[in-house]
C-alpha cells in the first residue's frame, strides 16, 4: 500500500473512531427526570423574609419579541415584582430548562439587554455574602434613557452555578462524559436605581432571603450545590 492509500485509510479510521467515542459519549438520560420536579410558580414563594409580590404591577423585563424567543427556548419563564414595607423593589425573571444542550444555552443578559437597546455600563463578577456565602454571580449595570437598571444574575447547569459561558459549556461536558443531559436555570434580579451600590446592596438581601425560603429539596437547582461555591473560593 502505497502511502497516499495509507494516509486515506488512517483518516478513514480515525473518522469511525471518533464516530464511535462521540456516540458512546452522548448523553441519553436528562438530570431533571431524575429530580423533583420543577415547578417556577411554585418554587418561587411569592412572600418571604420582608418581600411581598406587587400582583397589581405586571413585570415585563424583555420586550415581547424577545419573551417569544425565551419561551421557545426554556421550558418555564416567570416573571415577578417584589416589594418591601421600606418601598424598595426588586424585579426577578427565571428561565428554566430541562435540556441544555447547544441549543438551549441560558439567554444571558448581556446579550439580552443590549438587544433592546440598554448600554451596558459596567460588568463584575462577585460572591455573595450571609446565607449563601462565597455563591458567585455577576453584576451588570444597564441604562437605557433616564432608566438606571443595576442587575445581579447567575446560571445554574445541574447543580453548578456558572457565570461564564466557557463555564456553562464546562459544566455541560462534565455532566456529558457522565452520560446526562443537565438541566439549566438563569436568575435574574434587577431593580431601577440611580444608587448603584444601595441597589445591590438590597439585591443581595433579597437573594439571600429568597434562597432561605426555597424548598431544601430543589434549591441545588435553584443556587446551585455547595460545593460549587466552595469550588470556586479554591
Amino acid at each position: 500500500m502505497n502511502s497516499a492509500r495509507l494516509r486515506a485509510a488512517l483518516v478513514g479510521l480515525l473518522m469511525v473512531v471518533s464516530f464511535v467515542v462521540a456516540a458512546a459519549w452522548k448523553p441519553t438520560a436528562k438530570l431533571a427526570d431524575q429530580r423533583p420536579k420543577v415547578v417556577l410558580e411554585t418554587m418561587f414563594p411569592k412572600k418571604f423574609g420582608e418581600w411581598v409580590t406587587d400582583d397589581n404591577l405586571p413585570v415585563q423585563l424583555v420586550s415581547p419579541d424577545t419573551a417569544a424567543l425565551l419561551n421557545k427556548i426554556y421550558n418555564q419563564t416567570l416573571s415577578r415584582s417584589y416589594v418591601n414595607a421600606k418601598g424598595e423593589r426588586i424585579m426577578l425573571s427565571v428561565a428554566y430548562g430541562g435540556d441544555q444542550s447547544d441549543g438551549t444555552r441560558a439567554h444571558r443578559p448581556e446579550v439580552c439587554y443590549p438587544a433592546q437597546g440598554f448600554q451596558l455600563l459596567d460588568s463584575t463578577t462577585g460572591t455573595l455574602r450571609g446565607a449563601h456565602e462565597g455563591m458567585r454571580v455577576r453584576r451588570l449595570v444597564a441604562k437605557l434613557g433616564g432608566r438606571n437598571e443595576p442587575i445581579t444574575y447567575w446560571t445554574v447547569i445541574g447543580e453548578r452555578v456558572t457565570i461564564t459561558g466557557t463555564e456553562a459549556k464546562l459544566a455541560q461536558l462534565s455532566y456529558s462524559v457522565r452520560g446526562l443531559i443537565p438541566d439549566g436555570m438563569l436568575v435574574r434580579v434587577s431593580s431601577i436605581d440611580n444608587d448603584v451600590q444601595a441597589a445591590f446592596k438590597a439585591q443581595q438581601g433579597f437573594i439571600n432571603q429568597l434562597g432561605q425560603a426555597i424548598s431544601p429539596d430543589v434549591r441545588s437547582t435553584v443556587m446551585g450545590s455547595a460545593d460549587s461555591a466552595q469550588g470556586a473560593k479554591r
